[in-house]
């Protein structure tokens, strides 16, 4: 039976509404781990949803932490420096537990790697208007 353009329609949004659950789950890890960032998820799932879910969309973009961030994003590009604070401290807290609890030199090498591209990508977004 083939698709017919409702039924795809449908599956897009589908699709968008997943990824805007995962990527929202995700974040909220990354409040809890220091390891995953948690604004850029919340940006994802933003944009997921506003394909996926206009309620969700409506729902984050009024949320009282969430919400900040998302229009400064969407007006500036921008991370403010609070989080953008917050973001480093908890990589370089993941990295010092690491370090502590013995993990091998190249597991190591592979997560300061990666710890320093995310950290630089949130370094060098503005600060925004507040």
């Amino acid at each position: 039976m083939p698709f017919t353009p409702t039924s795809r329609a449908a599956m897009k949004r589908g699709l968008w509404f997943l990824l805007g659950w995962c990527a929202l789950a995700l974040g909220a890890i990354g409040v809890l781990l220091p390891v995953l960032p948690t604004t850029p998820f919340i940006i994802l799932a933003a944009f997921a949803f506003s394909n996926g879910s206009p309620r969700m969309h409506r729902y984050l973009e009024d949320h009282r932490i969430f919400g900040p961030m998302i229009a400064d994003w969407r007006a500036h590009g921008a991370i403010a420096p609070r989080y953008k604070m917050i973001a480093v401290i908890m990589m370089g807290a993941a990295l010092t537990g690491s370090i502590l609890a013995g993990l091998r030199p190249s597991a190591l090498a592979i997560q300061a790697l990666c710890m320093a591209g995310a950290a630089t990508y949130v370094l060098s977004r503005p600060n925004g208007p507040r």
